[in-house]
């Protein structure tokens, strides 16, 4: 299902060891400089998150539109368009700007959802085990390539692509 006429579904995640992406509202981590990453990564881009991530952040990131997922049909933010469903934030994407990549941040159901369309993972794998209650969905090795690995202070920087995309 990967590759949508050229726009590009990428997940961005920090990854414990255990799997683990939060703990309630939280992170259960500090390290630097991965926000700015973070940051480098979507700036321009459409970011799609689920409403306790857009709760936890508590504001649109400047220099990208964000979708946020929810279930509730009342609920409504300034500053950010809603989606029911992933695929109902895929179509909303597409009526946005045509250059821009779909960006998928979290949480963990949302990238559950999220990975079966996804041609790239940029993935910060966090050498923790901390406790939590959100975690990134498991996904086969043998579908994805890395491209490249980048080691910072307590984390590697680590981007995949789908291995159809290679062909």
């Amino acid at each position: 299902m990967p590759s949508r006429g050229g726009r590009r579904v990428v997940l961005v995640a920090a990854v414990a060891n255990n799997g683990v992406i939060g703990d309630g509202p939280d992170i259960p981590w500090r390290l630097p400089g991965e926000q700015a990453l973070f940051k480098a990564v979507t700036l321009g881009h459409t970011l799609v998150m689920g409403r306790t991530t857009y709760e936890s952040i508590g504001r649109p990131l400047p220099g990208r539109t964000t979708i946020v997922l929810t279930r509730s049909p009342s609920w409504s933010a300034d500053g950010v368009l809603v989606a029911h469903s992933f695929q109902e934030a895929l179509d909303l994407a597409d009526t946005l700007d045509a250059a821009a990549q779909v960006m998928v941040a979290g949480g963990g159901e949302v990238y559950a959802a999220a990975m079966p369309h996804a041609d790239e993972q940029v993935l910060s794998l966090v050498d923790l085990s901390p406790a939590g209650d959100a975690f990134y969905p498991a996904y086969d090795a043998g579908e994805w390539i890395e491209t490249a690995r980048e080691p910072y202070d307590g984390y590697e920087r680590v981007f995949l692509v789908r291995a159809a995309d290679r062909l």
